[in-house]
C-alpha cells in the first residue's frame, strides 16, 4: 500500500522542467544565463538543444549574429567554434537531423528563445537566438523553445555586431560552457 501511495504521489507532482545554463564569456558579456526549455511547447526542439548541450557541442560556440534592439544568435556547432573561420559562422548545423517546425501561441517577447532556421520552416537544427526586445513579427514563423529565467542582464551585455547584418567584428562573445540542469 505504501508503494502505491508513493507512486501516486510521484505521478501527481509536476514534472521537472529542463533548463540550460550558459556561461557566457567575452569582451561584452560575462556571467550565467539560465533558460527554461519549453518541452510542452516544442518538445522536439527542446530535446535537441538539451542533447547537444549534454554532449558539449555548444561549448566555445560564439554569438555570431547580434543585432542591437533585436536579438543575439548562436549555436552554430559546425562553424561557430571560437578560433574557427568566423566567415562561415551562422551557416552550419549539428550532425543531428533538422527539425520540423513546432509553432505555438507563445509570443516573441524580451527574453524568449527561438530556433534559427533557413527559409524552410522545417530546417531548424542547432542554432538559436535570444530576444533583446519583443519581435511579434516572428510569431508563428519561428519555433519558440525557451525563456530566459535568470541572467537577462548578461544577455543585454552580449557584444553587439559592428559588421554587415550584425556580424561581429573582432573576437565575439561566446558560450564558454553550456550545461543541462533540472
Amino acid at each position: 500500500m505504501r508503494r502505491l501511495a508513493a507512486i501516486l504521489a510521484l505521478m501527481a507532482s509536476p514534472a521537472l522542467a529542463t533548463e540550460i545554463q550558459i556561461e557566457i564569456a567575452g569582451e561584452g558579456a560575462n556571467g550565467i544565463v539560465t533558460i527554461d526549455l519549453l518541452e510542452d511547447v516544442a518538445p522536439n526542439h527542446a530535446a535537441q538543444i538539451a542533447a547537444l548541450a549534454k554532449a558539449g557541442a555548444y561549448d566555445d560556440v560564439v554569438f555570431h549574429r547580434v543585432i542591437d534592439g533585436f536579438m543575439a544568435q548562436t549555436g552554430d556547432v559546425q562553424f561557430g567554434k571560437l578560433g574557427g573561420d568566423m566567415r562561415r559562422a551562422g551557416t552550419g548545423k549539428s550532425d543531428r537531423a533538422n527539425l520540423n517546425a513546432e509553432f505555438s501561441d507563445e509570443s516573441f517577447e524580451r527574453g524568449v528563445v527561438g530556433m534559427a532556421r533557413s527559409q524552410n520552416p522545417n530546417s531548424a537544427n542547432s542554432q538559436f537566438f535570444i530576444m533583446f526586445a519583443p519581435g511579434h513579427f516572428l510569431n508563428n514563423q519561428y519555433t519558440v523553445i525557451g525563456r530566459v529565467t535568470d541572467g537577462m542582464d548578461v544577455v543585454d551585455a552580449i557584444k553587439r555586431g559592428t559588421g554587415q547584418n550584425g556580424a561581429v567584428v573582432g573576437e565575439p562573445d561566446r558560450m564558454k560552457k553550456v550545461t543541462v540542469t533540472q
